[in-house]
């Protein structure tokens, strides 16, 4: 079922805009808050645009700004990890105590001050959403390279004459696709709920942009004229969060060899 769910939340983002049936950005004044009906079928917001129409374009832009974050926090997170824990201790010791103290924070605060720093926009938010998990996958693959160096298949190849590095991408890497890759289904949904919340607070992207926290936070301050403004936006993330989870389970199954079979 929710490989079902998770297929049908990446149609939504490739084809939502296209079968959209209004311009989500459209105004209707005469139309303000309307319960859903048969012209609007899940009724309009405080503006008189069409909520389902800003569904489905805003699909594609959330769940995109969620996916690059989490493949760039996948990259430079697990790069860094891995590079630090083949550079020595002293390198190892000196860029974890970095990596530690804005792992100590919270993703948002990171993301809010990251955002600060550079301004709002679509790729700001992007780049603050991959520096805020980072560090977790920094952490993932150092321990995991550990667990996998004492691992008598290393002393193997160590044996034969392979290098350091060489040992890392063919044989320690493929075992740190199963850890990361489950790290990863759990980012991305933290990453729809971060840029949700960064939206609510009016930082992220632009004011009209129809991505699903907008919705959410712009249908917050009339809830109770128009509450399926609000509830539309609030259980696409939540059925995006398990269908994230879900995904992310079936893809750790496929690429970790443990689990192969």
């Amino acid at each position: 079922m929710m490989r079902g769910l998770a297929l049908a939340m990446l149609a939504l983002a490739l084809f939502g805009p296209y079968v959209a049936p209004f311009d989500p950005l459209d105004q209707n004044l005469l139309a303000l808050n309307q319960p859903p009906g048969p012209e609007h079928l899940l009724g309009t917001d405080h503006l008189g645009r069409d909520v389902l129409s800003r569904l489905l374009a805003g699909a594609g832009t959330t769940l995109a700004v969620a996916a690059m974050a989490s493949i760039l926090a996948f990259v430079v997170g697990a790069g860094a990890g891995l590079l630090l824990a083949g550079l020595g201790r002293g390198a190892e010791a000196l860029g974890f105590a970095l990596i530690d103290t804005l792992r100590g924070l919270p993703p948002l605060l990171l993301a809010l001050i990251a955002l600060a720093a550079m301004g709002p926009g679509l790729s700001p938010l992007v780049l603050a959403l991959a520096l805020s998990f980072a560090p977790l996958f920094a952490h993932v693959a150092r321990t995991a390279r550990r667990r996998e160096q004492a691992e008598e298949y290393v002393a193997a190849a160590i044996v034969s004459g392979a290098g350091p590095w060489r040992i890392v991408l063919r044989h320690i890497m493929p075992n740190l696709a199963g850890p990361l890759v489950t790290l990863a289904a759990i980012i991305v949904p933290r990453c729809v709920v971060t840029e949700s919340v960064l939206s609510f607070l009016g930082l992220g992207a632009a004011p009209d942009a129809p991505t699903w926290g907008r919705m959410a936070a712009d249908a917050a301050r009339l809830a109770e004229a128009a509450p399926h403004a609000l509830l539309v936006p609030v259980a696409a993330i939540a059925l995006a969060t398990g269908a994230c989870a879900a995904l992310g389970g079936a893809a750790r199954r496929r690429v970790d060899p443990r689990r192969a079979g």
